[in-house]
Parts: structure tokens; sequence; C-alpha cells
């Protein structure tokens, strides 16, 4: 077996050298067109059938976007066009259905907290010829799409999905909602009959979700109560085999163990150093023990039939995975070894795990899907998200600076092609969240601004996600303060090291990133010389006073508000919106009418407070647009905007 995997990773390797071969970048050479960064990738997803058979992508097809599916010949057996709509998830269930999850924002009537929301549907679409469908379509006491996907189980040869739904209580003859909190259904995948398998928690103030076996039975429901923060895991008898407090609602189910007589659920612990915590209990009760002390994950991975666990994601700059099975662990470390230097992301699998897929991305690499055949030893191209010669990809890799307290900082930094790193002028690019990090991959806004010349730093400051929970819980309170000058600091180093010109800096960044860059000019001072804040928010004290709203006072969140941000005259000093007279450096805002997680008025009023204050500012609406930018025309719209704004402020050198 060792030699067999060994020629694997030896064949493997030369494919892709073949395929990503760097050709260099020719002088004087006219960068990639925006559009090639602003559209949807032209693949997004790519899902494996059971046998590992067929294969279903979303991905451009003669310029119109497609669900494509072909057989491991690739005769093409099925093409869907899905045009604009949203696709966030894709699933098989047996050999002759897709499931395409979608998302769709929608207005509201009177008497909800929100006025907008997003709601997911789930398209059931058969290959044999029968008409697809939507998962509760034409029940009339489910009318609020999916709420929450449990998973796919055969039975007696038909497939049958677990989908939480919004559910109309009845009185005299009449529906109405009287709690918003998801019922969990059975839905025969053939014919789209909905069954009833788990009642809904008692209170919309409460949560609750279920661990679906492999017979379609809930083996475990856990219930988390939002006033004290104490939570249960019962069995399928009603025996509570865990519980405990979580004040901040840190509590989930995991999955079933490496053997389905057990299961896992994850803690945060508010004492502890790890952010998560794993322990292992039996479903029929008995002592839960803590396993994987020393392992921080990333993420899991189930088996699709008995649904126990395969393995993990260990977390890191690159991506690292353990898997149970030395037969799994012997054919994903060939398969990595295959890609040196890149970053393996391990997508999806057949059942017999001789399939698999891949998406690689990182150095000359703008994210390569492949489907690796551990039996035939190949490694199959399916397509490139950004189709692109590998000497157009910017190099990118992780820098390491000191903060102000000398708090260790990481960051991705990704130069221009083709360019000395010396003295470039600068775009600070923030991630959101701000529970989150950037990774050293392919990122479509850092390799667009890449290309026009510009050094792009994405700092991981205190507050992300990735370095302990030490880490992040350094930037509870710190909005707009240390977690501000982190980012500066990251810019700081860079002019140390001679790679960026000090006076020639802009910052742009989305969501909470949005949020530095109005920062950045607003409670900063003569740092940047312009900012960009897609989705930002302004007013922090108004931003959680609408979470607050929306979600009923929920207790839970009112509790991790008030311990990651702050409260009262708090938000108020770190509000760009209160310090616009302030502003230092032209601002550009661009936000989706749409948007449900920062609302656009958080963009309005900084407008609106900038020209008060006689202040440079632009503001873009993107009309029918989310938080995500999930639309082509709105990701480059937004793309346009902000690169001929930074182009404007702070020129790029000349291409040499």
């Amino acid at each position: 077996m060792v030699g067999i995997y060994a020629k694997l990773g030896r064949l493997l390797l030369a494919v892709v050298a073949m395929a990503g071969a760097d050709r260099g970048w020719a002088a004087g050479a006219a960068p990639p067109p925006l559009s090639l960064y602003g559209k949807l990738p032209g693949f997004e997803r790519a899902a494996i059938s059971p046998s590992g058979d067929r294969i279903a992508m979303v991905a451009l097809h003669d310029n119109e976007r497609r669900l494509i599916v072909v057989d491991r010949n690739n005769k093409l057996l099925s093409i869907q066009n899905v045009g604009n709509i949203k696709v966030r998830g894709l699933y098989w269930a047996g050999e002759d259905r897709v499931l395409l999850r979608r998302s769709e924002t929608q207005s509201l009537g009177i008497g909800f907290t929100a006025d907008k929301a997003e709601f997911s549907a789930m398209i059931v679409i058969p290959l044999n010829g029968e008409k697809l469908f939507s998962v509760f379509q034409g029940n009339n006491r489910i009318p609020g799409g999916i709420r929450g996907f449990h998973g796919v189980v055969e039975r007696e040869g038909r497939y049958y999905g677990y989908f939480g739904g919004i559910t109309l209580d009845e009185s005299r003859g009449a529906a109405y909602l009287g709690n918003t909190s998801p019922v969990l259904y059975e839905v025969d995948l053939q014919n789209g009959r909905a069954s009833r398998l788990a009642n809904r928690v008692d209170s919309e103030q409460n949560w609750r979700t279920w661990l679906v076996g492999s017979d379609g039975t809930v083996s475990a429901t856990l219930d988390f109560r939002s006033s004290g923060g104490d939570w249960f895991i019962r069995n399928a008898e009603g025996k509570r085999i865990a519980a405990g407090t979580n004040p901040l609602g840190g509590i989930d189910l995991v999955g079933f163990g490496e053997t389905p007589d057990s299961l896992i659920y994850s803690v945060e612990d508010e004492t502890n150093d790890r952010s998560q915590r794993w322990f292992e209990v039996p479903l029929a009760g008995g002592e839960a023990r803590e396993i994987l002390t020393d392992t921080a994950m990333a993420g899991t991975f189930f088996d699709n039939r008995s649904r126990a666990l395969l393995g993990y994601e260990i977390e890191g700059d690159t991506p690292s995975y353990r898997f149970t099975d030395p037969r799994h662990q012997k054919a994903v470390d060939a398969t990595l070894k295959a890609f040196p230097g890149r970053s393996v992301h391990l997508v999806d699998w057949n059942d017999a795990f001789d399939r698999l897929l891949v998406m690689t991305e990182g150095q000359g690499d703008p994210e390569s899907w492949w489907v690796v055949d551990i039996k035939t030893k190949r490694a199959d191209p399916l397509g490139t998200a950004y189709p692109m010669g590998s000497e157009a990809v910017g190099p990118m890799r992780m820098v390491r600076y000191k903060a102000g307290d000398g708090l260790d900082i990481s960051a991705v930094l990704t130069l221009p092609p083709g360019r000395p790193a010396r003295n470039l002028p600068v775009v600070v690019l923030p991630h959101g969240g701000p529970s989150s990090r950037d990774y050293p991959g392919f990122d479509w806004w850092a390799q667009a601004f890449a290309s026009r010349g510009y050094a792009v730093l994405q700092p991981n400051f205190r507050g992300s996600t990735g370095y302990g929970v030490a880490f992040q819980r350094a930037g509870n309170g710190e909005w707009g303060r240390r977690m501000q000058t982190d980012i500066s600091d990251g810019l700081a180093y860079l002019v140390k090291e001679g790679i960026a010109d000090p006076k020639r800096a802009c910052i742009m960044g989305a969501s909470y990133g949005g949020y530095a860059a109005l920062a950045g000019v607003t409670l900063q001072k003569g740092i940047y010389r312009c900012a960009v804040s897609v989705a930002g928010v302004s007013d922090v004290q108004k931003m959680t006073s609408t979470d607050l709203a929306e979600s009923g006072r929920n207790p839970t969140l009112r509790r991790a508000l008030k311990a990651e941000i702050g409260f009262g005259s708090d938000l108020r000093a770190v509000s760009p919106v209160n310090f616009a007279a302030e502003a230092d450096a032209p601002v550009l805002l661009i936000h989706g009418k749409d948007d449900v997680v920062v609302l656009y008025d958080q963009s309005v009023a900084m407008a609106n407070a900038l020209r008060r204050a006689g202040k440079p500012v632009e503001l873009v609406t993107l009309a029918g647009e989310d938080h995500w930018l999930s639309r082509s025309a709105s990701r480059l719209a937004m793309l346009e905007a902000s690169v001929a704004f930074v182009e404007k402020h702070n020129p790029p050198d000349p291409a040499p």
C-alpha cells in the first residue's frame, strides 16, 4: 500500500506541475481585467455522488452560470441554468438526485422585529427526468423555507432529507405564526412529502438542535436556555446525558463519535485557553470525556452513511488533516504531497473514499478544482475559479510582526506580480467578523489590487480566530482601540521592511473590515490617504441596539455583545459616525440595499455625517444586494468603484 500511494503522489505532482507551470510575468503586460476578479468565480462548487461515478458542479458554461452533472467519463448527464440565484450548498441524495441550497432576501410584514430576512430553500433536482421541486413546496403550514439541514439518509432504497422549518400554529381553523423556532421534519426526496420528526423549542428566546442518526431517527437533542445559559443534551429516550451552563451560548453538537453509539459536543470555556473543548459521551449515558485536548480543529469530516467521525482539519495557515482510518490518512497525505506549496482543501469524497474532490490555491494557483482517483492514480482538473495564467497571480505569504504592546500578530501579504517588493503603495485590507481570520490563499479582492501594483496587507488582528482563545478574547472591548492599532502596526512593519511607502496607503474592508476602514480615518489620524468601507458599521451603538431588538432582546446576545464590544458610552466613543468631522481622508461607502447583517442605514448615516462636516465622501448603493456580495454584477460594481477610488487618491506606480 505504501508504494501505491507514493506512486500516486509522484503522478499527481507531475499533473499539477504541467497544469500550473509558471511562465513568468511579461514586462509591460496588461493586468487581467477587473471583471475576471469581480464576477462570481467561474467554478464555484462541486459535490461527488456516493459511488463516485458522478460529479455535480456549479460553474460557467458557455458564459452562463449553470449546474452541471457529469459521469466519471465526463459525459454530460444534466445541465440547469442557475442564473443569478445565490447558491449556498450542493449535495447528493443517492446517485440520481442533486440537492442545491439557495437563499434570497425577502421583506417581512408588520409585526416582525426586522424589515428583511434571508430565507433558504433546498431544491431537489432529479436526474431521471422527474420534475424538480423545493423542500416544503406547496406546504402552507411551513412558509419560511428551510431553517437548518440535518443530512440525508437512505432507508429501504429511498432517500430522505432532514430539515428544520418554521411552522404555523392553528386556532379555530385559522393559521398564525406563534413561534419562529424550527420544527424538525423528515422529507421524502422522491415525492416531497414532509413528516414531523421532532417538535420545536418552547420559546423563541431559547434554541434547539438535533442529531439525526443513520436510521433517520433523532439520536440526540440539544436545548439551550437563554435566560441563564443552561443547556442539556437528551438521547432518543429523553434521558439527559450531558448538561452545563454557558451564559454566552458557546455549546453545540459536533456529531457522532468514531462509532455511532457516542456523540461529540463542543463547549466554549471562559476559564480555559482553548477556544473549543470537545467532549465525547455515550448515547446511552455515562461519563463525558474530553478528547483531542492538544488539537485546534478547523473542521470535521463524517461518514456519509454511518455518520461516524472520520477525521478533522487542523487549524493552521494551510490545511492539514487527521483521519482515524490509516487508509484514509494515506490517501489524503499523498494528495497533499502532490500539490507542494499549495493549500489543499478537501471538499468531498465518495463512500469508498477512493475518489476525492479537492480545491487548491496558493502560489501561481487561482483556485483550481480537481478530482483525485486513488485507484487509477490520477488527478484530473475540473475547472479553475479565476482563469488566468499562473504568472498573473500575485505572490502571497504570511508575515509576522509585533503590536504596540508586544502581542504577536500574523498577516497575509500579497504582492504585485512581476514587481520588486520595494517602496510600494499599499492597500490595508482587514477582514470582517471580527471573529474570523485570513489565510495565504487566493483572495479575489486582494489579487485585484495586487494586479494593479499595490501591496495588500490583511492583518489577523487581536480578536481574530485561529490563534487560540486568549488571542481572540484579547479583542474584547477593543473595537477602535487596540484592534485598530494592530492593523496600522502592520503597515508600520511593512514600512520598516522597506516594502511599503508610508505616504501611500489606503485602508478598506467589508463588514467589520469596513468599520476598521472608517475608524482608520476618523479615530486614527495621518495614516491613510483614503478609506473604502463596504457594508461597514459606522454607529456601533446603533448596531448593537438593532441586533438586540431584532433578536427580541435575547439575553444571551445581550451578554455576548457586552462582553465582546462593550456598552453605553463605550460604544459611542468608538463609532466613526460620531467623529465624521475628524475625518482626514476621502471616504467611499459601498452598501447593499438588502443587507440584513449590517443595515444599509449604517452607510447612509455615515455619508450624511461626513457631508454635514464638509468632508469628501461618495456613497455607492448596490440595489438588491445582500451583505455577502452574492451577485456577479454587485461584486464587479464594488470592485470597479473601489479600484477607481483608490487609484484616484493613491495612484500606483507605472507598470514596469
